[in-house]
């Protein structure tokens, strides 16, 4: 058996974090001495402490620790740990991306390209969302409802989606959203999805690379551009998303083009 100071050091645990775990019940020592008060460990108990070390670090409460140490699965909670950790990763991308473009105090990063997009048939739907992470489940849902609707209808190569921000003015919820799809036929609708044939349309196009954060500055070129260059804007703009957090997982390299009709 190990007296405390001893167990500290095989555990790498304080003494005072060892008596703080012992109040609490997650870790109590396997002998006490009753006329001295010497607390003694065994060594398979070095294993309990290499645990709670573990999920102290990942910010496991005392409460949590002691449901887990009482037979409550862990998987659970790790997920849970592990998808706020995933969260934050991604808003530290975002903001460094952010600083990398602030750092370049140039928006000549975006160059305008004026193309004709073809006439094209969509499905589309509307919906209103809380927030802007919400669209991956819009273009998910519309497409199940959609395939739902038309067994084996087919998207067009290349493929082309888009979405379109229906409010008169920049909302941070409560956003109306259109997302649609090119297809190459119009197919059965629903109170969710209708089908559209869209006209070719002239449209300025641009890339942005980054996080979507940072949209408002690809915005702001854009319609400047338009402005100098004598462009009317016929229609919404267009978002189409290229690259994005479900084939990309450095926020970096998320790709998306604006596409702005115009003659």
């Amino acid at each position: 058996m190990f007296k405390i100071g001893e167990f500290s050091k095989l555990s790498m645990l304080t003494v005072k974090a060892l008596r703080f775990y012992e109040k609490e019940g997650l870790l109590s020592p396997a002998h006490v001495d009753e006329w001295s008060g010497y607390r003694f460990y065994e060594a398979n108990q070095l294993e309990t402490a290499a645990t709670i070390k573990a999920l102290r670090q990942l910010d496991f409460s005392v409460e949590e620790i002691r449901a887990h140490l009482s037979g409550v699965p862990l998987q659970k909670a790790l997920q849970a740990k592990k998808d706020v950790l995933l969260q934050k990763q991604a808003d530290i991308s975002a903001r460094i991306s952010i600083i990398n473009y602030l750092m370049e105090e140039s928006d000549m990063n975006y160059q305008a390209v004026v193309k004709e997009i073809s006439e094209c048939i969509v499905y589309s739907e509307e919906r209103l969302l809380n927030q802007y992470s919400e669209v991956t489940a819009l273009v998910l849902e519309s497409a199940q409802e959609c395939l739902r609707l038309n067994p084996g209808l087919e998207c067009v190569r290349p493929d082309y989606c888009f979405c379109e921000y229906l409010d008169g003015e920049y909302k941070e919820t409560n956003m109306r959203i259109r997302y649609s799809q090119a297809v190459t036929k119009i197919g059965i609708g629903n109170e969710r999805i209708s089908f559209r044939q869209l006209p070719a349309t002239k449209a300025i196009c641009i890339y942005h690379k980054g996080a979507y954060d940072r949209l408002g500055e690809a915005y702001a070129y854009i319609y400047r551009y338009a402005m100098e260059n004598g462009y009317q804007i016929t229609g919404l703009h267009r978002e189409c998303y290229i690259d994005g957090i479900w084939n990309k997982e450095n926020v970096e390299d998320w790709l998306t083009e604006i596409q702005l009709p115009v003659k």
